[in-house]
């Protein structure tokens, strides 16, 4: 299946600058995503953000002149529908759960996890290798993320909060490490917009099902009638869940998966520095050398086999 990206693939790069984009544009739905949080439960929030970005998708391969329903073997479409309940309905719950209670400088911190997990999958499962300087880049991409945590000025997080924080969080990196990696071999052959739209099904019908039979169901849903907090949702929803993972959906296609995995790390730095802009979280020093860490990881880890 032929797709937009598949016009600009003689650029080498493509991959690499898509994973990138990918990880600046996420960093911007994190801040939005947090101020939603605030007054927005994460199912409900989950759920509200997937139904917007279907409905940006939708019309983007009208445009596009995509088709919506191409001849694809259907255990192609079962990985993405899988790929979607573990990635967008599994893990960006466990993800809002964990920015409720860790907030956004630490769960900068357990995004960390993210990449690794990928690399240790692709590995396993995909048999990719990296070329020594890929490794120091990702080595030094950790490194960074680690050092932009080094400091943390924000308010004392209960013990309860934390552990349940690093739990989730941990969790949510897991399962979309899981959820990309066994659609790679998918993402070769099909159109990157076709593909997103499969997984927002697959990440948002299970939603659709399970939130009518949880208790409390009235609390998790009546915030997302509120149009106050359409201000943040929408955008952070166009940004996190239509814009970025488009962008990462192509960075998986078209680079091997480790390297953009490495290059989607760089979002923590980029979090850091919004969140400095736009929250007023102090830029210390340690978080400076954190930024030119990471982009130097970021250049070996973008350097061909």
């Amino acid at each position: 299946m032929t797709s937009f990206f598949d016009s600009l693939s003689g650029f080498r790069p493509l991959g690499e600058v898509l994973a990138i984009a990918s990880g600046i544009i996420w960093a911007v739905a994190v801040i939005l995503y947090k101020i939603s949080g605030r007054t927005v439960h994460p199912l409900g929030l989950n759920l509200f953000k997937n139904i917007v970005a279907i409905g940006f998708t939708l019309p983007t391969m009208l445009i596009l002149g995509e088709s919506l329903f191409p001849a694809v073997p259907p255990k192609s479409v079962g990985l993405l529908l899988l790929s979607g309940f573990l990635g967008i309905a599994v893990s960006d719950t466990l993800f809002f759960y964990s920015l409720n209670r860790l907030g956004a400088s630490l769960v900068a911190i357990v995004d960390c996890f993210y990449s690794p997990f990928v690399i240790g999958l692709s590995f396993l499962l995909l048999g990719e290798r990296m070329a020594a300087w890929q490794l120091v880049g990702v080595a030094l991409i950790i490194s960074a993320v680690l050092a932009a945590s080094r400091s943390n000025s924000g308010e004392p997080i209960p013990r309860k909060d934390l552990i349940l924080g690093l739990i989730f969080g941990v969790l949510a990196m897991f399962f979309v490490a899981v959820g990309i990696v066994i659609v790679k071999p998918v993402l070769v052959t099909e159109s990157v917009v076709w593909a997103t739209l499969v997984r927002l099904v697959g990440g948002t019908v299970p939603l659709g099902l399970v939130i009518p039979l949880v208790p409390g169901r009235r609390a998790i849903l009546k915030p997302l009638l509120e149009r106050a907090n359409w201000k943040a949702m929408v955008p952070a929803a166009f940004f996190g869940s239509y814009l970025s993972l488009i962008f990462w959906m192509g960075g998986m296609k078209y680079a091997k998966v480790s390297v953009a995995a490495a290059l989607n790390q760089l979002n923590t730095i980029f979090i850091v520095v919004l969140a400095a802009m736009f929250l007023k979280e102090r830029l210390t020093l340690w978080k400076v050398a954190a930024v030119v860490l990471a982009f130097v990881g970021a250049y070996f880890a973008a350097t061909p086999f």
